[in-house]
């Protein structure tokens, strides 16, 4: 069994939950064991940077210092968020690149009683782990229920592949190893050709109407070729896809109905592993006509997906206690 450090970030301890739950259903069925970072903080995802340089990559230094603290026969980290990927993989490799910058964030680290040695840990995205160290065929033999029949559009967004710190994926324009998972599951992927293009990332906030135009061309894609889903591995993709498409119609008086699902799901469904496992029934979009297309059944009772904070909310969001060690072994 392959065993790998584990970043869980922010995003799917809530509105990414499902993602969690689908990975942590097939960790078994793809021999991979996940240890989480203890004591993990959050990467301060895309914005931070402009705030802060220096704070924002010691925040992020801190992560690969717990990691390399807690590295035990693997200096492998696994992250499944592509902004927590991006963020962790390069600043270690800033860190090897620029003296300057690394001992600026060593000696940030050292008021925590931290340290990081560049180059300690390797960052990996949880898609390349999947597609490189378990691979295609291990997939295949996996398979029992094989997704044949449903048409998939395979959604990397804009961050895994650019700039691609380490060099994982084969193009940062038209990337293919979703493309090729998802078929060994049995799925008709279609030649989707804005697999790379933005989806506005926190532009919901900033410039609802940039961003719905953005979220539009990516429906609209998928549509004009049939897809039944879309599938993404970014919680962020997911969240700007999924719950703000009902914004989206709006504002351009559209039709689109396009369930928006993480790889993971649809690797769980083809596992044979039941729907509410793999957290199906949680998205704002119903998948529940395109998966019928594949026998697959809905949840009874599917849990409603998380409320949005309505924006003149003044409430703080409620902390929520981490997942228990064994639940992520």
């Amino acid at each position: 069994m392959n065993k790998y450090l584990f970043y869980p970030g922010c995003s799917m301890q809530r509105s990414a939950r499902p993602y969690l739950d689908s990975l942590l259903a097939i960790r078994q069925d793809i021999d991979v064991a996940l240890e989480e970072v203890q004591d993990w903080n959050c990467c301060g995802a895309t914005e931070y940077f402009s705030v802060a340089r220096l704070p924002a990559y010691a925040l992020i230094g801190r992560n690969l210092a717990l990691a390399e603290q807690q590295a035990n026969g693997s200096r492998v980290l696994t992250a499944a968020c592509s902004a927590c990927y991006l963020n962790l993989a390069k600043t270690d490799k800033y860190m090897r690149q620029d003296s300057q910058l690394n001992t600026q964030i060593n000696q940030a680290l050292a008021a925590g009683g931290l340290h990081y040695d560049a180059g300690a840990i390797q960052v990996r995205h949880l898609l390349d782990i999947i597609y490189n160290d378990v691979g295609l065929e291990a997939i295949r033999q996996r398979v029992v229920k094989p997704l044949k029949g449903l048409r998939v559009a395979p959604y990397y967004g804009c961050m895994i592949v650019r700039p691609d710190p380490d060099n994982r994926f084969n193009n940062p324009e038209y990337p293919l190893s979703m493309d090729r998972l998802l078929q060994a599951l049995g799925a008709e992927v279609i030649d989707y050709p804005l697999k790379t293009h933005c989806c506005g990332g926190h532009m919901t906030q900033i410039s609802p109407p940039v961003a719905y135009e953005l979220i539009r061309r990516l429906l609209d894609a998928a549509d004009q070729y049939h897809a039944d889903v879309m599938v993404t591995l970014c919680p962020m993709c997911q969240l700007n896809l999924d719950a703000y498409q009902e914004d989206t119609n709006r504002h351009f008086k559209t039709d689109y109905h396009l369930p928006i699902l993480y790889f993971t799901q649809l690797m769980g469904l083809a596992f044979g592993h039941e729907a509410a496992e793999l957290g199906l029934g949680r998205e704002f979009v119903s998948a529940a006509a395109a998966l019928a297309k594949i026998g697959v059944e809905m949840p009874a009772e599917p849990a409603a997906p998380a409320a949005r904070r309505r924006k003149d909310d003044p409430s703080l969001p409620m902390p929520r206690m981490p997942l228990d060690a064994e639940d992520v072994k």
